[in-house]
């Protein structure tokens, strides 16, 4: 026989927009799969959902695999739900859908609250079509390559960003030549101190760093111009081959660099680096 996987969307922030279905899926489920057994564990109790609760968050999802499917196993029923909004978005979950896929079981969506298309219908930005990043990476190759994807998207775009990272962030895309990109930063969506802020990416920035960012946030940035892409490798290398033979020094060159092509000064840094005529500092 097989079983049901329930895939439960949960409120991001005020509790009274727990949706009917769910509220019924979770009190009927054999087990309840949670990305945070504390946090899901008080909207259970409120629910008076009395379902047995375990953890399956990015630590231990894969040895949580068998155990989903086991408890799917003969007909069984599961529900997967994460700290706030749907799960899998920006989320742990998703090996475990695929898993309880393969193995021939039902999964069926319980829509819910969504941080993304929350904070989309009060941007003010064209939603029609739109392209979600999720969290930003931290450093290296991968958050140089999430600000290109960011730089090149002409549509609506939407990303999530821890409270204490949010100025860093905006500060390195102003430095990336987004400074002037339109955008909203949701704070709290929800919530008591629901907070939604419109500038340009440098104007946010600003507004931020001067005081103390909390709770959950969202960004979305406006439309984009075509002219954003990231510029083509060979044509920085060739640029910056002609700058060092003119006498411009490794820094002098990564300045001009992030100057015309909107580079970040780590990106730029970089390609000087890759300059193998450039005379050493």
């Amino acid at each position: 026989m097989t079983g049901t996987l329930y895939v439960v969307g949960t409120p991001i922030g005020n509790l009274d927009d727990m949706p009917r279905r769910a509220v019924g899926i979770l009190r009927s489920v054999d087990v309840c799969y949670a990305e945070d057994t504390r946090r899901s564990g008080t909207l259970l109790a409120r629910l008076k959902a009395n379902v047995p609760l375990r953890s399956l968050h990015m630590h231990n999802e894969r040895a949580r695999v068998e155990e989903l499917l086991a408890a799917l196993a003969g007909g069984g029923s599961a529900a997967l739900v994460s700290d706030a909004g749907t799960p899998t978005v920006s989320d742990p979950g998703f090996r475990a859908v695929a898993a309880a896929r393969e193995a021939g079981h039902e999964v069926l969506a319980v829509p819910g609250p969504s941080a993304v298309l929350a904070a989309l219908s009060v941007s003010g930005f064209p939603a029609d079509r739109f392209h979600f990043l999720g969290f930003a990476p931290r450093r290296g190759r991968e958050r140089s390559a999430w600000i290109d994807s960011l730089r090149s998207c002409v549509d609506t775009a939407v990303a999530f960003e821890a409270p204490g990272r949010l100025v860093a962030l905006l500060d390195e895309l102003a430095e990336a030549g987004l400074g002037e990109r339109a955008a909203v930063v949701c704070r709290e969506l929800t919530k008591l101190h629901e907070e939604t802020t419109a500038g340009s990416v440098r104007e946010l920035a600003s507004a931020f760093a001067t005081r103390e960012v909390r709770g959950e946030v969202t960004i979305v940035f406006g439309e984009g111009e075509a002219g954003n892409e990231a510029p083509d490798l060979a044509v920085l290398m060739e640029e910056a081959r002609h700058w060092s033979r003119d006498g411009l020094r490794r820094r002098e060159i990564a300045d001009r660099l992030a100057a015309e092509f909107g580079l970040s000064r780590n990106e730029a840094y970089r390609v000087s680096l890759q300059v193998q005529e450039a005379p050493s500092e």
